[in-house]
């Protein structure tokens, strides 16, 4: 099993289009072969002194695979390269943290 966290950096004022297309594609995710969990989530501003300041234009996407071949695959499945395109003027940058239990 492995886990991802994807931070995805959204352009200014667009994070809540962004959310309503990614979770518009959850379904399909969730759909595929291997995958165990995938999630959208927002940073929560605390008093937690370990925690950085919330970012307001980030989502952070929590995943969890059955195998990295799983998700290889989920990257080129047809419905991602169609999200996609329908976020890509939402989105700045992304980075992926892929995990695997200790």
């Amino acid at each position: 099993m492995i886990y991802v966290l994807a931070t995805v950096e959204i352009a200014d004022g667009k994070r809540a289009e962004f959310v309503k297309a990614f979770r518009d594609n959850v379904a399909n995710v969730l759909n595929e072969q291997g995958c165990i969990e995938y999630e959208p989530a927002v940073d929560v501003e605390t008093d937690i002194s370990a925690q950085p300041d919330a970012r307001p234009n980030v989502v952070t996407v929590v995943e969890k695979w059955e195998s990295l071949e799983a998700l290889e695959a989920h990257l080129i499945a047809p419905h991602m390269l169609e999200y996609r395109k329908k976020v890509q003027d939402l989105v700045v940058g992304v980075s992926l943290q892929i995990l695997e239990p200790a």
